[in-house]
């Protein structure tokens, strides 16, 4: 069985940092399939809907090679940040003019 193991993003509705802290461990396979009456999306194996948190990417690590899974690790990337002030909109050597 495939395993991806990856930190998520953060939502992009939020600003706050709400379940990016740890790293998830998600089964990868089986078959989806749309139903044609209602067109709910179903799956034929139960394990695609398994997510398993861990505290560490070691730990998520471990615990794939002691299960026998084939794993994938996707790097957390981390956002780049934006130190702004309000002071910055009156300053004078402002790059661009500050207009309404």
């Amino acid at each position: 069985m495939d395993a991806r193991i990856y930190k998520p993003s953060r939502s992009q509705m939020q600003s706050g940092r709400a379940k990016t802290r740890h790293w998830v461990l998600e089964f990868l396979g089986g078959k989806r399939t749309t139903d044609p009456l209602m067109g709910w999306t179903s799956i034929d194996d139960t394990a695609g809907q398994v997510r398993l948190e861990f505290d560490t990417r070691e730990q998520a690590i471990e615990y794939a090679r002691r299960a026998g899974l084939n794993f994938q690790v996707e790097e957390a990337r981390e956002p780049k940040r934006l130190v702004k002030s309000y002071s910055e909109n009156f300053a004078a050597d402002r790059k661009r003019p500050w207009t309404h």
